[in-house]
């Protein structure tokens, strides 16, 4: 029935989001249709597309796998990504922008449209 998945993050700003998600995250659109910009990352598709609503920002819209959280929050800070602080959940800590709940370790930032990125190491792989 399904054939696949893919997030979508809308952007006010679409040339600014495109900038962020090149100069920052590392991203180029794999295509663009439509104002769409079409980006990959190890076999998932997501995309950011021209929207006059803005995102919530209070929940993950997308997040990423990362074998060492803690050194990917320090690549992204040196690219100018300022993560967003949490109080921690009840029996988790949270340290340089990091919060680890034990099976997991995450932090979150938004992207230039305010959309809440995550990045998360899981135990075990």
């Amino acid at each position: 029935m399904f054939k696949g998945v893919y997030g979508k993050l809308p952007a006010q700003d679409i040339e600014r989001a495109r900038a962020f998600w090149s100069d920052k995250l590392g991203f180029e659109p794999v295509r663009e249709q439509h104002g769409h910009c079409f980006y990959e990352c190890n076999g998932a598709t997501f995309l950011v597309f021209p929207s006059s609503g803005a995102p919530s920002g209070t929940h993950d819209q997308l997040g990423f796998i990362v074998d060492d959280v803690a050194a990917a929050v320090e690549e992204l800070r040196a690219r100018g990504v300022e993560f967003e602080q949490y109080e921690p959940r009840p029996g988790a800590t949270f340290e340089n922008d990091v919060m680890d709940m034990g099976a997991v370790k995450a932090a979150w930032f938004k992207d230039s449209e305010g959309n809440l990125i995550s990045v998360a190491q899981f135990a075990g792989g």
